[in-house]
């Protein structure tokens, strides 16, 4: 942002760029100060908390919006979008004061909402609207805008979609002066308590050395891997991903250093991006953080944040096995052998001493929910042990910016995402005032039948197609607004629910064509971002599988119905699934398959699976006996080979 204010004698600026910016600075500290104090020292007035949040995401959103269109050439349209700036920053000041003062009254009379009221409203949703647009993409737009419209204009549509009708001051008073729902709702609370803070500790976590750390250690502990840098990029990415939180900021902190190691191993441009954006959103999954979609999803649910850790451990173990086995395979596809560790690879004692920064404030997060403090308190406690601790590295001391630098830039991540949060909230109050969600499951319903399968099978299709394009914790919001109700009327528990589309929320950015994961990898590559998207599809296909696992055996999450037996019995089984499935879709394991073993190992591999052990067993039977005919046939071309030489 400082460097911006540089960019002032270029005669291209506009002369408000340096307000902008330094009021965006001085916004995104006072929201930082905001979470530290609420999380960890005291408790701010519910409305007065969110009114303000909203002013300050409101300035940084216009400053980061600002930065992205760039300069314009055209001096007649440099004034014009200062013009609409200054416009919506006024509206929007204007739109969250009335949302305070008609709380106030509120509080100290009966006192309805007028349609006087109404006008500033309407302009507060323009103004939200308009960010979502420039900061999140016209997908997260369109679904607010869609959402104030069907309210408005709903009672006009045929079948399901029709509903009584609702007048600009009653859709005012769903929308923006509600505190339970709408953009001043529930979430907007559970963002700004607990999400805003973990933000920041993953920023923090970045900012003073801990990342650089996790990447070396992640190379020593796969040294002796045929995948090396590939096998990296996956333990790396599932470390760094559970901190930040964020797909595309994952691939930036860790891809621009393993891609390239990748390639340089033997593996294609492709293979190289796509793993490197499927071990990335695996990140979110990844306890014990799991970044901000996780920390909401405790709260929604009411299971709390410890068990929301303990129930995502063995599904995300899963999926990074999967990633594992996929590296192995294609290592062995290609002839890829062990390489030794470069000089640059191996850990140093600053490095060691450097990962204290990371085992530190995590075993602080740790320790505090299993002490019983709240997650934002744990958040807060996790902070200033990593402030504390942040002065042992010597590239802290002698650059002691780079820490306030991270604080100002997790606050401007939480700041954006508040924004997000708003258009999300829209979409909320839409539902609950119009009842959609509910006619949507009924619909469902009847599409299921009496199939289980059928159900989860339409809800994961809904899911992705709800979740594409979007960033997890939108992409979650949504599907769980929309998809929730239906699951859950399958007999499901609310847990498994919110599980259940937290995954295909993050498999959502893996789905062709709308891939942001591989749009993101493929550049650092020099690849196809299409092609990545397919590659990173194909890679990440067992994110689509194991929620239909422990939907159909919730004792994998440990946390509702778990039975040691059965427990031991499905991880042993899904382990078996994902190392046949894994080399179906290579062609390969320790040789060539043939299409009729790629087939029969397929159909071995989802039979593995089934309640019936009719079924399951006999699979079980079938994956033995094809791998044992893999290994026979590399013993005697083995032995054709020794004999022949």
């Amino acid at each position: 942002m400082v460097d911006a204010v540089e960019e002032n004698a270029h005669p291209k600026v506009s002369k408000l760029e340096p307000l902008f910016i330094w009021g965006a600075i001085v916004a995104a500290g006072f929201l930082g100060i905001i979470a530290l104090y609420s999380s960890g020292i005291g408790l701010l007035d519910p409305k007065l908390h969110r009114a303000g949040g909203f002013i300050l995401a409101i300035l940084v959103g216009l400053a980061v919006s600002r930065k992205k269109r760039g300069a314009s050439e055209n001096v007649a349209r440099k004034y014009l979008n200062d013009i609409v700036d200054c416009l919506l920053l006024v509206l929007g000041i204007w739109a969250v004061w009335s949302f305070h003062f008609v709380q106030t009254e509120m509080e100290t009379a009966l006192y309805d909402v007028t349609n006087s009221d109404a006008w500033p409203a309407l302009a507060g949703l323009i103004v939200f609207l308009e960010l979502t647009r420039r900061l999140w993409g016209w997908g997260l737009f369109c679904v607010g805008s869609l959402a104030v419209l069907y309210l408005l204009f709903g009672k006009d549509l045929p079948g399901i979609l029709e509903h009584s009708g609702f007048s600009l001051r009653e859709v005012a008073e769903a929308l923006w002066y509600n505190t339970n729902k709408g953009v001043f709702g529930s979430i907007t609370n559970i963002v700004l308590s607990t999400v805003f803070i973990f933000i920041i500790f993953g920023a923090l976590l970045e900012g003073t050395g801990a990342g650089d750390t996790l990447l070396k250690f992640a190379f020593l502990a796969t040294r002796k891997t045929r995948g090396g840098p590939a096998h990296a990029a996956i333990l790396s990415s599932s470390l760094f991903g559970t901190m930040s939180g964020s797909t595309v900021a994952n691939i930036v902190g860790t891809g621009t250093f393993t891609i390239p190691m990748i390639k340089k191993r033997g593996f294609s441009p492709t293979f190289a991006a796509g793993i490197e954006a499927t071990a990335s959103s695996g990140g979110q999954i990844m306890p014990p953080i799991m970044g901000a979609a996780a920390l909401v999803m405790a709260d929604l649910t009411g299971v709390g944040y410890i068990n929301i850790i303990i129930a995502a451990l063995f599904p995300a173990l899963f999926y990074y096995f999967s990633l594992f086995s996929a590296v192995t395979v294609e290592a062995r596809r290609q002839g890829i052998e062990v390489q030794p560790l470069t000089v640059d690879d191996k850990i140093t004692r600053i490095d060691i001493i450097n990962s204290i920064l990371f085992v530190g404030p995590i075993a602080t997060v740790i320790a505090s929910l299993l002490l019983g403090l709240s997650t934002s308190a744990a958040g807060f406690y996790a902070v200033v042990v990593l402030l504390i601790l942040s002065i042992i590295n010597p590239e802290v001391r002698a650059k002691p910016i780079r820490v306030w630098n991270s604080f100002i830039s997790g606050s401007k991540s939480g700041a954006t995402l508040l924004i997000a949060i708003a258009a999300i909230g829209i979409l909320v109050g839409s539902l609950d005032t119009t009842g959609l969600g509910l006619k949507l499951a009924n619909v469902i319903a009847s599409v299921r039948g009496d199939s289980l399968f059928s159900a989860l099978l339409v809800a994961m299709i809904g899911a992705l197609i709800l979740g594409m394009g979007m960033p997890t914790l939108p992409a979650y919001l949504i599907i769980i607004l929309v998809m929730g109700p239906a699951i859950q009327a399958l007999g499901i528990s609310m847990l498994t629910a919110h599980m259940f589309v937290f995954y295909y929320g993050v498999a959502s950015s893996l789905t062709p064509p709308v891939a942001i994961a591989a749009y993101a990898a493929a550049p650092i590559a020099g690849a196809n971002p299409l092609t990545t998207s397919f590659m990173s599809f194909r890679l990440g296909m067992s994110k689509f599988i194991i929620p239909f696992i422990f939907a159909f055996y919730p004792t994998l999450l440990i946390v509702e119905e778990f039975n040691f037996v059965e427990f031991i019995w499905i991880v042993v089984r899904t382990l078996f699934c994902i190392w046949l499935f894994s080399s179906a879709l290579s062609a390969y394991d320790r040789g060539k398959l043939s299409w009729l073993e790629v087939g029969l190992r397929f159909v071995a591999a989802f039979a593995v699976l089934s309640t019936a052990q009719i079924i399951s067993l006999p699979a079980i039977a079938l994956g033995l006996a094809l791998i044992a005919w893999d290994f026979r046939r590399l013993s005697s071309t083995s032995k054709i080979a020794g004999s022949s030489s």
